[in-house]
């Protein structure tokens, strides 16, 4: 039988100074290491909007093409904090229900991994809880 999900052997998770948890890694690691694939599981967009007068509203990511149904993401991935210049990426395989962390540079020892929530890694628009 073969997983669907993959936790790259360095990968902690840790209390941060400003941001509850957040996802980091004990050993350097290069440019484009794959660091986890988790699979999601899927919801309507009516579920969707019951979700978002929860606190399940900040771990749920948009899904599909069309953007009209959302998912939680199972392992790490609700917990790797946002970065407008973030040192990861993310990639939705819509069709197996997986999502894949990826390294976009080289990584420290002790870094804090991070995403981009607008899904860009260097996407400078501010995502919502910077919007004012």
């Amino acid at each position: 039988m073969k997983s669907t999900h993959f936790l790259h052997r360095c990968i902690l998770v840790a209390n941060t100074k400003r941001k509850g948890r957040g996802v980091f890694t004990n050993e350097p690691l290069d440019k484009g290491v794959t660091i986890e694939v988790a699979p999601v599981i899927v919801m309507s967009n009516e579920n969707r909007l019951l979700l978002d007068k929860t606190l399940l509203h900040d771990y749920i990511f948009e899904w599909g093409h069309d953007k009209k149904q959302c998912c939680i993401a199972l392992g790490y991935i609700v917990l790797y904090n946002h970065g407008y210049k973030a040192n990861c990426e993310y990639d939705m395989n819509f069709q197996k229900g997986l999502i894949t962390i990826r390294t976009v540079r080289a990584i420290k020892k002790g870094e804090e991994l991070l995403i981009n929530y607008n899904g860009d890694f260097d996407n400078p628009q501010p995502v919502w809880f910077d919007v004012k």
